[in-house]
């Protein structure tokens, strides 16, 4: 099926402007769903948007492997919100008629955070059939060649990190408007405080009265999770490094339960890091220690985990988003990293918690990791007080990633839309 033609996509855009309606937004987004910090960049974008842009109008552009029951998820907090899933070419050949219709309804296309510019294809097919604009949230960069002529061709691009920026203008990406601009995932609110309630109340937490930690191989042994080819390289990596990358959360642990009077809830971020946690850390526990741990067996989804989070006096562990769910609600995070991972660890310095990240490949860092996170739990309202500056930090920053997206819809969407209001409309074909 086509998309409507150039000439008949603009004429149909000048008489809607003439009739003043609401600026219309297609986001792509939604990566994968194995892991709760992936799931979290949509809802965070579509929450940034309900605020600062309460009159426009949003359609989601998921990818395949969106399930009905994260679909769900999203609909308790956003119950108007369209979801369309699908893939076009440089013809406006599209595989579905929704995706055919979100295409030629919208004003203005939306690529969500991820670790780099995930929808490339899409978005260069989306631009070669349609000519309309396109901007960038909250990604990071690492020099890929192929994702540079869409960067160039973005109104703007707002990277999760400064090294990701620092890389782009260094090999000369021209877009007019390249910035520092936070993940999306900071802005996500979901909850389910009533499963998070039962499992706490279950597993004897209090609120306040813990901190959780999130063990990580050095790379996601996703052919245990889905249909992906076994990799003997990284296999023997993750094996070589397990006990190097846990044993100082170990020690942590230890400290914590033996200083304070907080106990520790082992839980994961993907799917895969259950077993890692009964593994590499509560196995290995000293019994008295053990006593006061809480090992998570099942996997949860971003809504449960965030209601968990918020309870809790802190977070550590060796990922990253659920790390950033936590400031952004207000919670002290510890972020761990490793030389195998992208630049996104380095928005911890960006935001002012440089002294919250540890590189594990670091001597200097890893003598300076135990007494950080027993700091956190030792004076939970010194290490609140950070967190709070560094999600007011996140805040504004993000404000004006909207602006901005504000500025480019009001190229090609009326005025009179883009004004603050009381509502927020979603996907109205």
């Amino acid at each position: 099926m086509n998309i409507l033609g150039g000439d008949v996509v603009n004429q149909h855009k000048r008489e809607e402007i003439d009739k003043g309606r609401a600026p219309r937004i297609l986001l792509r987004s939604s990566w994968q769903v194995v892991n709760i910090g992936d799931i979290a960049h949509t809802p965070g974008v579509l929450t940034l948007l309900e605020q600062y842009l309460p009159n426009a109008e949003v359609i989601l552009w998921a990818s395949p492997d969106l399930t009905q029951e994260v679909m769900d998820m999203e609909h308790k907090r956003f119950p108007s919100l369209r979801i369309i899933k699908g893939s076009m070419d440089s013809n406006g050949q599209t595989t579905s008629e929704e995706l055919a219709d979100a295409v030629s309804w919208c004003d203005f296309l939306l690529h969500g955070s991820g670790p780099y510019l995930v929808a490339n294809e899409d978005v260069q097919a989306f631009v070669a059939a349609t000519g309309k604009p396109f901007g960038v949230f909250g990604i990071t960069y690492s020099g890929n060649p192929v994702e540079e002529d869409m960067l160039n061709k973005a109104e703007f691009v707002y990277f999760r990190d400064s090294v990701s920026l620092a890389k782009a203008k260094e090999i000369g990406i021209a877009c007019p408007v390249m910035d520092f601009g936070p993940d999306g995932a900071f802005s996500v609110d979901l909850r389910d405080d009533e499963k998070a309630e039962q499992f706490l109340q279950k597993s004897g937490l209090q609120e306040g009265g813990y901190l959780c930690c999130i063990p990580k191989l050095r790379f996601t042994p996703y052919w245990k999770i889905r249909n992906s080819p076994f990799n003997e390289e990284r296999h023997q990596r993750n094996e070589q490094m397990k006990e190097h990358d846990h044993v100082l959360l170990r020690e942590a642990i230890t400290a914590i339960v033996r200083e304070t009077d907080m106990k520790i809830l082992l839980c994961p971020e993907d799917s895969t890091q259950m077993e890692v946690g009964k593994e590499m850390i509560f196995d290995k526990l000293p019994e008295d220690v053990r006593a006061h741990v809480i090992w998570r067996e099942k996997f949860w989804l971003t809504d449960e985990a965030l209601s968990v989070y918020v309870r809790s006096t802190g977070l550590f562990g060796n990922e990253m988003h659920s790390p950033i769910m936590c400031i952004g609600n207000g919670i002290p995070a510890v972020v761990c990293r490793w030389e195998e991972q992208t630049s996104k660890g380095y928005m911890w310095r960006d935001i002012g918690l440089g002294d919250w990240l540890f590189d594990l490949d670091s001597e200097v860092d890893r003598s300076k990791l135990v007494a950080a996170v027993l700091g956190m739990a030792q004076h939970p309202d010194k290490a609140k007080r950070k967190a709070l500056a560094a999600r007011n930090y996140v805040v504004q920053s993000q404000m004006r990633m909207v602006e901005t997206l504000q500025e480019s819809l009001r190229k090609s969407a009326p005025l009179e839309a883009t004004r603050k209001g009381n509502s927020w409309h979603q996907g109205d074909l």
